[in-house]
């Protein structure tokens, strides 16, 4: 099973319309992730029409009509791998901890907010991921999203891509 992860979309305040590349990459996966700060609903309409399964929650962007269609945090079993997504995870000094307290049950947390990209394991396991933004590389050198397979029961080939300045 392959899925897509992003966040921090920001549209249309930080781009007028997703990378060609991230919706190419649309055709290609089973599951897309996004872990909020969409900012608009037309994103969440278009990502919703062309995803196979879609599984959002909002962020700290967004206002009342996103909040009305997704969660604060989402949970999905895909082959035995447990996800959780959450737009805020606070700090980075301490997340791995605070985290694997905060989702016992989740194998892997995908979350947003600092557009930082980040592929950490927590001490029990858990794995957190953020695939950075796709739109708004703030003090980052790129834009960034995440794509990742899961076999067996087991997540494998996380990778993260960089996109070309635009």
């Amino acid at each position: 099973m392959r899925l897509l992860l992003t966040s921090d979309t920001h549209l249309p305040k930080r781009a007028k319309r997703l990378p060609a590349r991230l919706l190419d990459e649309l055709l290609r996966v089973d599951v897309v992730f996004h872990a909020g700060d969409w900012v608009d609903t037309a994103t969440l309409d278009l990502l919703e029409s062309r995803s196979c399964r879609l599984v959002g929650v909002y962020g700290n962007n967004d206002g009342p009509a996103l909040r009305a269609r997704l969660p604060e945090t989402a949970y999905a079993d895909l082959d035995g791998v447990r996800f959780g997504v959450v737009h805020e995870t606070g700090p980075a000094r301490g997340r791995e901890n605070r985290c694997a307290a905060r989702f016992p049950g989740v194998d892997v947390l995908v979350f947003g907010h600092s557009h930082i990209p980040w592929d950490t394991t927590a001490p029990t396991g858990l794995r957190l991921l953020n695939p950075g933004s796709p739109t708004d590389r703030r003090r980052q050198p790129h834009c960034t999203y995440m794509t990742a397979t899961v076999a067996g029961g087991r997540l494998t080939e996380v990778e993260l891509h960089r996109l070309p300045r635009r």
